[in-house]
Formats: structure tokens, C-alpha cells, sequence
């Protein structure tokens, strides 16, 4: 992409989200609350809208975005739309109406604005990758039994997976995997970072190289320090973040620089409720999905944005649900504790979890663990994050489980009062 488009890009947005903002008011009777019968501008009438949430897509699915009268069948059976569900990272999974090859669409612009995963073909349907995540995040694909090796390729995707709880693949699971992979000559993976932590480890335990790989892309969770130094020590090659969900589509896309840039064609961005850090609630206005529009959608993530000649930069927090709160007010994002880790190493996972005013934090560990210096060093630097002397307690374990979803937490705060009673 020119060095150029991105700044022309971002002046049009405000363009393109008014273009759409007619219809959408129009037809999804979920946005009849902006008040089709006002003289008021689009725009306007935008910015009044409350909140969006997964709630919400819910409450008088499908007919709350095509109206009731509309055959949603139909569309289904013309191919016009696919029906989809998220995850459910953080709740139930939640339904949706996607155009049909409005993902991959979605996804490669976003691969547009990293140069290496353009240059290695990233952004062509015939490139080959293979996938190592959670079979409870792959809509394209799902199992009934034990699916052969050829029962696991969708398009020019290999999927290796059949389980969603990674430290407890056996020896002989891991070793199907690498083989499959190896023979699969893919040029990048497609990884649930902690997924791809534990098959990286194996592959360096077993000397296994994939000459063909180029780059490693990481989505579905939040990618940790640990998961990308281990990926990048074992394949020598650069692991990228890509950020979205299944209902926006690709919203950011990390690039050589290590910067995330925004996917200016997908969605129309804001943050809002800033603390005085200026990190606050991703907010987003989707652009391409008529079928199911999402207009000022609370995403559930916390971010920074930075702007600057080449356009705005983002800084991930992670989920807004699981920061932590200290004495004094100050909010301790996903990112702040991740940081804790940097330049340490010895540790492949964690979970840090509050409860009763102390913090015990669990490490899966990477070769012996953390030496006794680093070990002293992450808990008095998360116990200044967390304004909590002496109250950082350090457990390795060899097992972690993640929630239905097959995603884990990083961070998990203590309960409010009012429903730990509960």
C-alpha cells in the first residue's frame, strides 16, 4: 500500500460511515431509536445512538437487523449470508449474519497492512497455511469423531487441532500435528498464541523446522510477551498480532514496525470512557456487513490510540473485564500485567487471579522456569502495578484449562461483593 493512502483513507472515513448510516437507520429496525423522522444529520444522529453490546445483537435476533418480516432462510439458501456465532469469550455465544465471504474479505485487508504478509502472499486464496487453535473457534470447520488429516483442509488451510485444552496433547498428538505440518509446506500459521506457544515448544524439543514459513500471525486471544518470544526463538521468523472479532471482522493488523494499525475500510474506530492514561473502551462503527451493521458497538477490549503523520496508532489493553483495580482507583489493564514478563523469560502461560486482597499467580514454565532473580524481580514489578506489597504469591503448574470457549485469561479479578455472595 502507498505511504500516502492511509491518511487519504482516514480523512474518507467519516465520508464512507455516512454514506452507509442512511440505509442502516432505514432498515435495521434495532437503530429505529435514531429517529428515522429527524432533520438531524446522520452523523448526529450517529453519535446519539447508546451503546451497542452482544445483548443487544441478541435481544429479537435476526428480525431486530433484517426486520420481522424478512425470510432468513431464504438468504441463507441464496447464499446471500451465512449464519455464524461467536465464541463466547465472554459470555454466551452470540448469533450472527455475515455476508457470505465477508470474512475473508475482512481479513485480507487487514493482511494489506503488514508488508512481510503481503510480500510472502498472504493476502492470495491459494496461499498455504495452517491453523493451531481451538476447534470451538473454527466456524469453518467442525468435528464429528476423529476427522482424518483430509477431513481438516478447508480452501488452502490446513486445520491440526482436535482438542482445546493444549497442555494436555500427548506426545503422539503434537507429533501428528508437526508432521501434518511439515507436509503441509504452509507459509504462514494461524495461531491461538498459546496454542502455538505449546506447539513451538514441542517443535524445538524435537529440532522440527517448517523451512516454507515466513511469519506467524496470532489472533483469538490476547498474544502475551511469553507466547511471542517462544514462537520467534523456536520458527526465527515474526509473529504479528491481528485483532478483531467474528462480528466486526479484522479491525487492526500489527505491522513490521511492531505498531497496530487499523483497518480503515472495515469499521470506523473511537475510545471511549478514557481514564487518564487515555485508555479506554473500543468502540466500533462496522462499514461492510448491510446484513447485520453494528453501530457504535462496545467491543468488550480496552485500548490507546496514537495518531501521527502515518495515521492513528493502537495499543491493545485487552478485555476491559479483566483489569484489575488498586486501592488508589488506578485500573491495571491486561497489558500492564504482561509487561511484568518482558525481558524475564522461563515462563510459557500464566493466569493472575485476585481474591481476599492477595494475588496468586500461576506460571506454566518455560525449560526450568524462572530464575530465582527474575522470579523476585516479576513479583515486585507486579506488585508495584498492583499496589500490593508482599502480597503476590508464584505457583508453576504444568496444567491450565481454558473456559468453553477454548480461550484463556490471563487476568482474573476479584469478584464485586455482590455477586460473590451469589
Amino acid at each position: 500500500m502507498p505511504a500516502t493512502q492511509e491518511p487519504i483513507l482516514e480523512s474518507t472515513q467519516t465520508q464512507r460511515l455516512e454514506a452507509v448510516l442512511k440505509g442502516y437507520f432505514d432498515q435495521a429496525p434495532i437503530y429505529s431509536g435514531a429517529g428515522r423522522s429527524t432533520s438531524a444529520p446522520l452523523l448526529e444522529r450517529h453519535q446519539q445512538l447508546p451503546f451497542l453490546s452482544k445483548i443487544d445483537i441478541r435481544r429479537g435476533f435476526p428480525g431486530n437487523f433484517i426486520g420481522p418480516d424478512a425470510d432468513l432462510d431464504a438468504l441463507i439458501e441464496s447464499g446471500a449470508v451465512e449464519l455464524e456465532h461467536t465464541s463466547g469469550t465472554s459470555d454466551q455465544r452470540t448469533p450472527l449474519l455475515l455476508p457470505k465471504g465477508w470474512w475473508a474479505e475482512q481479513e485480507r485487508l487487514a493482511l494489506a497492512l503488514n508488508p512481510t504478509a503481503a510480500a510472502s502472499g498472504a493476502l492470495l486464496p491459494s496461499t498455504r497455511r495452517v491453523a493451531i487453535t481451538s476447534p470451538s473457534c473454527n466456524n469453518d470447520i467442525s468435528y464429528s469423531g476423529t476427522p482424518s488429516c483430509a477431513d481438516r483442509v478447508v480452501g488452502s488451510t490446513q486445520f491440526v487441532a482436535l482438542s482445546k485444552y493444549p497442555f494436555l496433547w500427548s506426545q503422539s498428538d503434537l507429533s501428528r500435528m508437526a508432521e501434518e505440518t511439515v507436509d503441509w509446506n504452509p507459509v504462514f500459521l494461524d495461531v491461538d498464541p498459546v496454542y502455538g506457544a505449546v506447539f513451538a515448544l514441542y517443535c524445538e524439543r524435537h529440532g522440527i523446522r517448517i523451512p516454507s514459513l515466513r511469519f506467524i500471525l496470532s489472533s483469538y486471544e490476547y498474544l502475551s510477551v511469553n507466547h511471542r518470544r517462544i514462537m520467534q526463538r523456536v520458527f526465527q521468523v515474526p509473529v504479528f498480532n491481528l485483532y478483531g472479532s467474528t462480528e466486526t471482522g479484522h479491525l487492526m493488523m500489527e505491522d513490521d514496525s511492531g505498531s497496530m494499525r487499523p483497518s480503515l475500510e472495515t469499521a470506523v474506530l473511537d475510545i471511549a470512557f478514557l481514564d487518564d492514561r487515555g485508555i479506554g473502551d473500543i468502540i466500533v462503527s462496522t462499514l461492510t456487513n448491510p446484513y447485520m451493521p453494528l453501530l457504535r458497538y462496545r467491543i468488550g477490549d480496552l485500548a490507546c490510540i496514537e495518531t501521527g503523520p502515518g495515521g492513528p496508532r493502537y495499543e491493545l489493553h485487552g478485555r476491559a473485564a479483566d483489569a484489575f483495580h488498586t486501592p488508589s482507583g488506578k485500573r491495571v489493564t491486561v497489558r500492564d500485567v504482561d509487561q511484568c514478563f518482558a525481558g524475564l523469560g522461563g515462563v510459557v502461560h500464566y493466569q493472575l487471579a485476585a481474591k481476599e486482597g492477595r494475588f496468586q499467580l500461576r506460571t506454566i514454565p518455560d525449560g526450568h522456569g524462572l530464575e530465582p532473580t527474575a522470579e523476585t524481580q516479576l513479583r515486585d514489578r507486579l506488585e508495584h502495578q498492583l499496589e500490593a506489597p508482599g502480597a503476590v504469591q508464584i505457583e508453576p503448574t504444568d496444567l491450565m484449562v481454558p473456559q468453553g470457549s477454548g480461550k484463556f485469561r490471563l487476568c482474573i479479578p476479584a469478584k464485586p461483593a455482590t455477586q460473590a455472595s451469589t
